[in-house]
């Protein structure tokens, strides 16, 4: 029986073991040493239920596909460093990202409709090259630094310098950071 929520008992209720279950146990946080104890003591699992497994310091809910998700600690996304030195075109699997620009020629940076809506690329200028940013295939709306259009490009011009491309709507993306038109 998944967890029942919340009952205000009253005084002289007879407390069955349908109440127990349902409103106490699978709604505690149980405690077991790892996922194999977990397993033999629950079986199949209920969506809600929640578990500390000690020997990963864990906390773990059940959800609707008899799966455990880990909701503590909680998996912060990484920040993987592509580190180019010609002109490039940013690949679905930049998004929240970072394009790292080393290299004393100039490079272009091109960034199609490849991210989410919300997700980003960060552009990081380490050398003396200058990098100029532009829309690639399948953007529609481009900005950034006071002007806009698809034809526009954008340049981070000094060294130490960086730009987010950020997603902020359907095919629309603004260009944000140390940089000009």
């Amino acid at each position: 029986m998944s967890g029942l929520g919340r009952k205000v008992f009253t005084a002289g209720e007879v407390l069955t073991s349908d109440n127990v279950q349902g409103y106490l146990q699978d709604q505690a946080v149980m405690v077991f040493a790892g996922t194999a104890s977990r397993g033999s003591f629950i079986g199949t699992a209920t969506e809600g239920m929640v578990t500390y497994l000690s020997d990963v310091n864990e906390i773990q809910v059940a959800t609707a596909t008899n799966t455990w998700a880990t909701v503590f600690p909680v998996s912060l996304p990484t920040t993987a460093v592509n580190s180019i030195t010609t002109a490039y075109t940013a690949v679905a699997g930049d998004e929240n990202d970072t394009i790292y620009v080393s290299g004393t020629a100039a490079v272009t940076v091109t960034v199609p409709d490849i991210l989410s809506v919300g997700g980003r690329v960060d552009i990081f200028r380490n050398a003396g090259g200058t990098v100029t940013i532009a829309a690639g295939t399948g953007v529609t709306d481009w900005g950034g630094a006071g002007t806009a259009g698809t034809a526009v490009t954008f340049k981070i011009d000094q060294t130490y310098n960086a730009a987010t491309v950020l997603k902020v709507a359907a095919n629309t993306y603004r260009v944000v950071g140390k940089i000009t038109a």
